[in-house]
């Protein structure tokens, strides 16, 4: 069981850094009230206040942590908070995350974001379909929520710091793949 949550102004308000547990508390009492657009909303704002937090990336985004770890798993309402540390430049085909939601937050670097709309569903293990809506740019601070079906593709020309709160545990479920027309 979590300990008792602390409020958002709180987190703004302390001149010491937030913690992992202080941060995984805050998004656990946001979703157990809200899991829903609103919460998710309430929860991509925290989450762009501490890709923010300079000690924070620090502490939780070092050259310690690899491509992908999960920082913290809820045990009661299973979301995730994720360190992605790329090295390199990647591009990622566009997809959704299946049955879930996730939350991406620009820490260090930069990510060209392509958000799609689905043209064909995946069908017979083959991809779908996309076609191009638009691009925007995660600079540090920033944050964006992909709900359930949201078909997007993040794009990092050099090396990026990322947190993702997943609805579920990504390593679990299978997402959906389609290719740009």
């Amino acid at each position: 069981m979590l300990a008792d949550s602390i409020a958002v102004a709180d987190i703004r308000k302390s001149t010491v850094s937030c913690t992992l547990d202080e941060f995984a508390t805050e998004c656990h009492r946001i979703l157990a009230a809200d899991s829903g657009l609103e919460g998710r909303k309430r929860v991509r704002a925290l989450l762009g206040e501490v890709c923010s937090d300079e000690a924070f990336v620090a502490t939780y985004l070092g050259d310690h942590v690899p491509m992908r770890q999960i920082l913290y798993e809820d045990p009661e309402l299973g979301f995730c908070i994720v360190g992605h540390v790329e090295r390199n430049s990647r591009q990622s085909r566009p997809h959704d995350h299946g049955p879930t939601w996730a939350i991406y937050g620009q820490a260090a670097g930069e990510t060209v974001m392509t958000d799609w709309v689905i043209v064909s569903p995946p069908c017979k293990g083959l991809p779908g379909k996309a076609r191009h809506v638009r691009d925007y740019t995660l600079t540090p601070g920033s944050a964006q929520v992909y709900n359930e079906g949201d078909v997007h593709s993040p794009r990092r020309c050099g090396p990026t710091r990322l947190l993702r709160i997943e609805g579920r545990n990504l390593e679990h479920i299978c997402s959906a793949f389609f290719e740009p027309i």
